[in-house]
């Protein structure tokens, strides 16, 4: 508990825009007097079937980008991590992004979508990479226009929405699918459920360590972060040519925040932070000890961490294959 404290103490410094002290404070009350800190993937969730399905099949159609290159699986792999696991993803014309793809898994349970919060829902972020010129590189009314022409879209949607094909209703269907793209059953989960022996012994002291180390301050809740924002480079700068937040709100106290990630699958999401700078899971540990704790770690206690990380993969969804 020494530690857990230290860290929020130094968490509160000066350093870090007084809009996150407040976020820190109020989180590490809740944590200090609320339990549990994490919770588990529920093993379903309610949705509109047949919304989904509709969504399943645009979230795997090239037509939604404007040469018909790319789809939003090219950059949310659903067969492993729901990322693509490069610094950056390569979008139509082989125009390289400048922000690693988060994991679609679990996205429903972030508070914000994107790096830098600029979707309140899974709604509005999907809107977002058919529009963006480097990603998709589309219009919405094309995108609108282009599906019309498709007989099969335009039945589908005809069966499902009483407007037809717009673009709100094609940003509810693929976020339809997406609210089911939910990973239970992590080992983690099952230990949390009452399965002592689900995990090693490795990894229920890493967890302790996640804990009284101070990495629970940001990264708690059901998806493990994913709930806040937060500095990159809070005891060191971390050099980020990003500033994150502050390119959405162009407020001072908001520069290099970026929404804490969910830690959901993480030893399959590699390369790690927004620019995709750390290429191993045991490398994001000891950044994040050093940059985000201002601390070091003995080779023993990073081992056991990353065992506890390893224990948070999930079983990929059936509607997802």
């Amino acid at each position: 508990m020494y530690n857990f404290i230290r860290v929020l103490q130094h968490s509160t410094s000066s350093r870090i825009p007084s809009p996150s002290k407040l976020v820190i404070l109020l989180i590490s009350i809740q944590l200090l007097y609320a339990s549990p800190w994490i919770t588990p993937i529920p093993h379903t969730l309610q949705a509109d079937h047949k919304k989904a399905m509709l969504g399943k099949k645009l979230f795997f159609d090239p037509i939604l980008s404007k040469d018909n290159t790319i789809a939003c699986v090219s950059c949310h792999n659903l067969l492993s991590g729901g990322d693509d696991n490069q610094n950056f993803s390569i979008g139509i014309r082989g125009q390289i992004g400048n922000v690693n793809a988060p994991t679609i898994y679990n996205a429903l349970f972030n508070f914000r979508q994107f790096w830098d919060g600029r979707a309140k829902d899974l709604k509005e972020q999907a809107k977002g990479p058919i529009q963006n010129p480097v990603e998709m590189g589309h219009s919405l009314q094309n995108t609108v226009s282009t599906l019309k022409q498709k007989k099969s879209y335009a039945d589908a949607f005809k069966e499902i929405y009483s407007d037809g094909i717009t673009i709100d209703n094609i940003a509810d269907a693929i976020a339809e699918f997406e609210k089911l793209l939910i990973t239970p059953d992590a080992p983690f989960d099952r230990y949390l459920r009452g399965e002592k022996s689900a995990i090693s012994k490795s990894a229920k002291n890493g967890y302790k360590l996640f804990i009284d180390k101070g990495c629970i301050l940001c990264h708690h809740g059901i998806n493990i972060g994913g709930n806040m924002y937060n500095t990159f480079g809070i005891f060191k700068d971390a050099n980020s040519t990003n500033m994150g937040r502050y390119n959405i709100t162009k407020n001072e106290n908001d520069k290099y925040l970026f929404k804490v990630p969910s830690l959901r699958n993480i030893a399959k999401t590699a390369p790690y932070m927004h620019d995709g700078r750390i290429q191993t899971l045991r490398e994001a540990v000891i950044f994040m000890t050093l940059y985000q704790l201002g601390r070091e770690m003995s080779e023993k206690e990073i081992d056991d961490i990353v065992s506890f990380l390893e224990s948070l993969t999930g079983v990929i969804p059936e509607i997802a294959k």
